[in-house]
């Protein structure tokens, strides 16, 4: 369980004008009562841009964690934020080698470059020993196994579940699919929302239905699966440390060290396309578990990002740039 957080802004649900808006003015209190040397700011929602951007006004130093990330697709709002973030901020944490040239072509000095690893990866390493012994519960509270092995799948972002040519696709290639291995579908909240205002109705395919999963259990099913379907950022790299094959149904990724060296592959948001390649990796008869990880996905990401703040090398960077 996570503690109770010092401070919650209490922002929800909004327009992301509204949301940033709402983070900034909710912020700004905070940095003045606490003036803290330095505020780590982590991904690329739009609290992350809010709080650099809020930071920024007050001269404030901001440490970006999973900096350099880029998809070069515009129309989605996150690479916004990571765009803006890393412009302000004074230290950038980067996950992966790709990240570090994206800054540099950005004209990032090189000491504010700081390659430490994924810390998402951290998180897997961390509660993977407490999600395996979930396994045996879940497999029969879906009637799963090791032996009869399933698709996972999990969707949420507007371009798949807003249009209802889109969603239609996906759902028609998850019923075809559910015919060869059964499917688990926990479905994020707007994604159910979606299937209920199009009369997309479940018991018409052979598709689990799930209320959404915490992270522990959806670690577990993970694991397990044979092909996960998703258009998450978080589960391709999950998937890429777990060696379990990947489709992810966007036309782009931030993290292309998913592709190059990982489990992971695009994919249309077509009926066709995804039916292809899922097939193409369920009759594969080759394991992906042997993969090799990218470069310091060990877990010990969070550790090398306190050494170096606890070290000289990025206070006497800062310095130089203040004086």
């Amino acid at each position: 369980m996570l503690p109770e957080a010092d401070v919650a802004l209490g922002v929800g649900s909004g327009s992301h004008a509204w949301q940033t808006a709402q983070v900034m003015l909710r912020f700004e209190p905070v940095l003045l009562e606490s003036r803290p040397d330095l505020v780590l700011v982590v991904g690329d929602v739009n609290s992350t841009l809010a709080c650099a951007l809020t930071c920024a006004k007050l001269g404030i130093a901001v440490g970006h964690v999973e900096a350099g990330l880029r998809s070069f697709d515009r129309t989605m709002p996150e690479e916004y934020n990571r765009l803006l973030t890393d412009q302000v901020a004074e230290v950038l944490f980067t996950p992966s080698r790709d990240a570090d040239d994206n800054l540099r072509r950005e004209g990032v000095p090189e000491e504010r470059i700081h390659f430490v690893g994924n810390v998402m990866i951290d998180t897997l390493v961390r509660f993977l020993p407490q999600a395996l012994p979930r396994w045996q519960g879940l497999q029969a509270k879906y009637n799963v196994s090791a032996r009869q092995r399933y698709v996972l799948a999990t969707l949420h972002r507007p371009a798949n579940v807003d249009d209802p040519a889109t969603l239609r696709e996906i759902v028609s290639a998850l019923g075809e699919l559910s015919r060869t291995l059964p499917v688990i579908f926990p479905v994020h909240p707007r994604t159910r929302q979606r299937l209920v205002d199009m009369r997309l109705q479940p018991e018409t395919w052979q598709v689990q239905l799930t209320e959404p999963l915490g992270y522990v259990d959806f670690l577990a099913l993970q694991k397990h699966a044979r092909l996960v379907l998703t258009d998450s950022g978080g589960v391709q790299e999950e998937t890429t440390y777990l060696g379990v094959p990947c489709l992810t149904l966007r036309p782009t990724t931030e993290r292309p060290v998913t592709l190059t060296q990982g489990t992971n592959r695009l994919v249309a948001s077509k009926r066709e396309a995804l039916l292809q390649a899922a097939h193409a990796v369920l009759n594969a008869d080759c394991s992906m578990g042997d993969t090799p990880l990218p470069p310091l996905w060990d877990g010990r990401a969070a550790e090398r990002i306190v050494q170096m703040l606890r070290g000289d090398r990025v206070w006497s960077s800062y310095a130089t740039r203040l004086s």
